[in-house]
């Protein structure tokens, strides 16, 4: 599924805005870690690697041993940074920084989720190449999912299929409509959880 000149531009300009929004949010974390706020993990998105940027929210101590994946490091409250356990994961601000990754052309506002090599690895031995195909996204289907009896690859799978039979700006509008739809469970507190 190519982007589309659509897609990219609402990329563009969300991502531009949003970064504008959180710009006091950059200064105040960069402030309370010591100008040593960002790590990057290596991510999948249309068959590239690239390094996903995200605020840090393990101790010093912790990030060190997490090897390219923090994520399941982060499912114990006392791996976390003060910072990390009661504001950026919370309120996914932890994610925020990847709206650079949007900018640069890494990755997406809406698609799957971009996951790291080992993982896209284990589904291309399942069969499952999307990830390979499709640019991943910031958020997507199975990021609305929390208590969802589908697989995230079905829920990734049904947003490429739909995604694909839209037009340009038919497509910018769904994605619009994820994008929304996203904020509601950011704003209630809902999500997956790793």
């Amino acid at each position: 599924m190519p982007r589309p000149l659509a897609k990219r531009l609402l990329d563009v300009a969300v991502a531009a805005f949003l970064l504008l929004v959180f710009s006091p949010l950059f200064i105040a974390v960069l402030v309370a870690y010591g100008f040593r706020p960002f790590y990057r993990e290596p991510r999948v998105s249309a068959g590239r690697t690239f390094g996903l940027l995200k605020f840090r929210t393990l101790r010093a101590d912790v990030l060190a041993r997490a090897g390219g994946h923090a994520r399941p490091l982060e499912a114990d409250p006392d791996n976390l940074t003060w910072l990390g356990r009661h504001v950026l994961k919370p309120w996914y601000l932890d994610e925020v920084p990847q709206l650079w990754n949007v900018l640069r052309g890494d990755f997406s506002l809406v698609g799957p989720r971009p996951w790291p090599p080992e993982l896209v690895e284990q589904q291309r031995a399942e069969g499952l190449t999307y990830r390979d195909e499709v640019p991943a996204g910031l958020t997507g289907l199975a990021q609305l999912s929390k208590g969802s009896e589908h697989r995230y690859a079905d829920l990734d799978l049904e947003y490429i299929a739909h995604a694909s039979r839209l037009g340009g700006w038919e497509r910018v509008r769904y994605d619009l409509e994820i994008l929304l739809r996203t904020l509601g469970v950011i704003a209630r507190g809902q999500g997956l959880s790793y």
